[in-house]
């Protein structure tokens, strides 16, 4: 429940509701701060290692098999995870993760350095991280799921993705400079400080938890602080043991009582494959290979994807309730994709930073009302099986797609590959927006 002084507030002034998820739950920051520590690392990791795989090989395919060797494993662990997620402490799986996360980015960042790094051994790294990716990343979204309550669930959305994207202002800018100026393990090594950082956070989290718990409550304040915590606990409390197959029916079952969200992971399997293909594999090429630019150009268009992803945080925090939300989230994918389509054709590095800024906008749009449907239609008890039936649905074809998209883009060029990956991305979309359940989503 939120004050009624700061409703007031509020009312007058729109952007006080981003302070409105600090203000009522303790567990918010602790949550917030760690994920964004963690994300500037990963952010500079992800403008780093596409560079350096070129400069090793200068080959698409290769890059597409080092993100399938990500994001196999990462597919892999997914029908597991949501049974582990669901049956034990959420928090201390994402503080398990962590610790093991700084281990793997740790050995790449000293095999940089040293000048030991190949491509197979990066293969065999990059492989582990998608695996502790699978895990790591359901049980955050189940946590998340908890603490955004419904009296701040836009806010606390929306702060989170504009807060995450501000950080990509920072992160690939520093990682373009980084392997300019330094050395990719420099850059790796920035990354596995970054998971020490969030464990700290993430500790914080838990004696925060234990602490709400054990406070007296003589205020109405510390009754909701109590029963917050109360909530993680018992979402992440063991339950009776069953086989993960049974948990995998039991989340596919939740998904097919809502059409809205099972037509939606199964149009983005193939949308994914299209964008992220783009994006991953052919966006890097088409700097650094194709036109030639410096790196620390890749590291800006990338940050300023994060520039045009806060203006549509920031539209959609503004308000509580939106209508129309099923053509407004799908009307931001498709703008998106005609972003990456026009990026292909463009031949100025400002042209192509501009779009990429549209379409961190677009896809920011779709992401924030695809979250918040997720916390409002899947019950807490089941939101760990979903989240990852969700990023099942969602990247378990992205080994092939980005294997295929590497291999096409050798084959015909890589400016015509961005072009039928974003069309078919579009017409899909198109199509999805045929179908009722999808078009009057509210």
């Amino acid at each position: 429940m939120i004050p009624a002084d700061t409703s007031e507030q509020v009312s007058r002034n729109p952007l006080r509701s981003f302070a409105v998820p600090f203000m009522s739950s303790r567990a918010f920051l602790f949550l917030w701060l760690g994920h964004l520590i963690s994300f500037l690392g990963s952010s500079v990791t992800m403008v780093i290692l596409p560079v350096l795989v070129y400069s090793l090989t200068g080959s698409t395919t290769i890059m597409g098999f080092v993100m399938a060797s990500y994001m196999l494993p990462n597919v892999l662990m997914l029908p597991i995870s949501g049974h582990i997620v669901d049956r034990y402490d959420r928090v201390k799986i994402m503080m398990i993760a962590d610790i093991a996360r700084f281990f793997i980015m740790l050995a790449i960042a000293l095999l940089s350095l040293s000048g030991l790094l190949s491509i197979p051994l990066l293969f065999l790294f990059v492989g582990f991280y998608g695996l502790l990716d699978g895990l790591f990343q359901p049980a955050y979204a189940a946590v998340r799921a908890t603490v955004f309550t419904p009296d701040i669930r836009v806010a606390a959305n929306s702060l989170t993705q504009m807060t995450t994207q501000a950080v990509r202002l920072i992160g690939p800018a520093l990682g373009g400079l980084l392997i300019t100026h330094w050395s990719a393990g420099i850059g790796f090594g920035l990354d596995a400080f970054t998971y020490v950082l969030s464990l700290i956070c993430l500790v914080y989290l838990r004696r925060g938890i234990s602490y709400s718990l054990r406070r007296p409550s003589t205020l109405s304040i510390q009754a909701e602080a109590s029963t917050e915590a109360q909530s993680i606990q018992e979402a992440s409390r063991s339950l009776p043991s069953t086989h993960w197959k049974d948990d995998f029916r039991e989340g596919i079952a939740v998904l097919r009582s809502h059409p809205w969200l099972w037509i939606t992971i199964l149009a983005f399997s193939f949308i994914n494959i299209c964008y992220s293909g783009i994006i991953s594999v052919l966006i890097p090429w088409l700097f650094k290979v194709h036109h030639g630019w410096d790196p620390y150009l890749y590291g800006l268009a990338v940050t300023f994807s994060g520039v045009g992803a806060i203006i549509g945080g920031l539209l959609f925090g503004l308000r509580s309730t939106w209508k129309h939300r099923g053509i407004m989230a799908y009307g931001g994918a498709f703008i998106s994709g005609a972003a990456l389509m026009a990026i292909a054709f463009v031949p100025s590095a400002g042209w192509t930073i501009a779009l990429f800024a549209l379409e961190g906008f677009g896809i920011m749009i779709f992401g924030l009302i695809w979250e918040i449907s997720l916390q409002e239609l899947v019950p807490q008890e089941a939101f760990g099986r979903v989240a990852s039936l969700d990023m099942l649905g969602s990247f378990a074809l992205l080994p092939i797609g980005y294997i295929a998209v590497g291999w096409l883009a050798d084959l015909i060029g890589g400016v015509a590959t961005i072009s039928i990956c974003a069309g078919i991305g579009m017409a899909t979309i198109a199509f999805v927006l045929s179908i009722p359940a999808i078009r009057k989503f509210q």
